[in-house]
């Protein structure tokens, strides 16, 4: 898929447009359940590369949980990100790849 609407779109008619977010805990938070890294599978990961803005480089993390439930997570890379220092990083880094 070439941009970012184009994906979240998509993920909508899927009934996939849930978004995660982290817990200071480090805990997954998707539809109102808190899930830990165990239960949590990326299942693709869309990057979008644009060499005419680098504002506009952004990343989308698509998980399932162990219950199934699919929800996603869109970010900027690098200095545009919204995650500094709040364990995002490091909560991606131990999640399993599908």
């Amino acid at each position: 898929m070439d941009t970012i609407s184009m994906v979240l779109n998509s993920l909508k008619n899927k009934g996939q447009d849930n978004e995660f977010s982290i817990a200071k805990s480090g805990a997954i938070l998707l539809c109102g359940k808190r899930y830990k890294n165990s239960e949590i599978s990326i299942i693709h990961i869309y990057r979008f590369e644009e060499d005419t803005d680098p504002a506009e480089q952004a990343i989308i993390y698509l998980i399932r949980t162990n219950d199934g439930i699919v929800g996603y997570s869109l970010d900027a890379y690098g200095v545009y990100t919204h995650h500094g220092n709040d364990g995002f990083g490091a909560a991606i880094k131990k999640m399993n790849m599908a």
